[in-house]
């Protein structure tokens, strides 16, 4: 299982008790930040999110709502005594800004930060668990989303079944993957007899900063949840398309064409106070839709 955390869900200016996009994704073992705009530190105590669960941090783009709280959150691992490494996955100017603030401030981290600068649509991340696709989506800058995908769960024993058959404990792993259980007699005992199937993998894909943008359908197709900014309401479609931002029908839309399961909408203009309109203008379009809420856990 996969659970989504919103830690911000406001777009440039913070306003109405909404902070700057920011978000983890934690597995059972690990965290993954997606963004890190001002506030996020202070959030992730408030939400009670282990700051050393956190090995993978992903920044979209250089637009300062979306890293500004980076350099304060890396600041803070160092003085709790932080020495696990740390993997930041962002566009290739940060790397630079962040050192000239470490340097700026003579602060020498006590872990070692390895930087990885997107480029090309890839696999970023390959984890024993889940993996990392980048891709890019259509800002003003460059800008990419995300494409976390669970790896395919082992199946599970049957406890019942392999005592039945006296398949020793140290089969188990090859039952695990699939295998088949020869008896001493010959006889084949087919892996369906002796596990069950787990949960289907999951997947989340994260759509930073955009325009509406329908070849970005395709690079998130299927997908179990997905995460798509709606800065304006549909009645300023104009002006999201001049500020290459996106409305909540163009959200669910993509949504609709991506043939996701569910969609979340995030990235709230601080023109507005009230988000209900944000949800009802959106559910007319892609009925499976809720809001990025602060706080909020969803479960994937």
């Amino acid at each position: 299982m996969l659970v989504l955390t919103i830690l911000g869900n406001n777009s440039a200016i913070p306003a109405y008790g909404r902070n700057p996009t920011s978000q983890v994704l934690q597995t059972q073992e690990e965290a993954y930040l997606i963004d890190c705009g001002e506030g996020t530190q202070s959030q992730l105590s408030a939400y009670k999110i282990k700051r050393g669960k956190i090995n993978h941090i992903f920044i979209s783009h250089m637009h300062g709502d979306h890293y500004f709280g980076l350099i304060g959150l890396i600041s803070s691992m160092g003085l709790m005594g932080r020495t696990a490494d740390l993997f930041l996955h962002a566009p290739a100017d940060l790397e630079e800004i962040i050192r000239l603030q470490l340097k700026a401030a003579n602060n020498t981290l006590p872990f070692t930060i390895h930087f990885f600068a997107l480029g090309d649509e890839c696999t970023i991340y390959e984890g024993k668990k889940i993996s990392v696709e980048c891709f890019k989506v259509n800002h003003r800058i460059d800008c990419w989303g995300f494409l976390f995908r669970q790896k395919k769960n082992p199946r599970s024993i049957n406890p019942e079944r392999v005592k039945s058959y006296e398949v020793p404990s140290s089969y188990f792993g090859h039952l695990q993957q699939g295998a088949d259980y020869i008896t001493k007699k010959g006889t084949i005992i087919a892996n369906e007899e002796l596990t069950d199937a787990t949960a289907p993998p999951k997947s989340y894909a994260y759509c930073a900063d955009t325009i509406y943008d329908e070849r970005i359908a395709e690079k998130v197709k299927s997908v179990d949840l997905l995460y798509h900014e709606a800065t304006y309401l549909k009645d300023l479609h104009q002006r999201a398309a001049e500020r290459f931002h996106s409305t909540t029908v163009q959200a669910g839309a993509i949504a609709e064409k991506a043939g996701a399961k569910k969609l979340l909408i995030g990235h709230f203009s601080s023109k507005y106070e009230e988000l209900d309109t944000f949800l009802s203008e959106t559910v007319e379009v892609f009925s499976n839709t809720e809001l990025a809420l602060q706080g909020v856990c969803y479960k994937i």
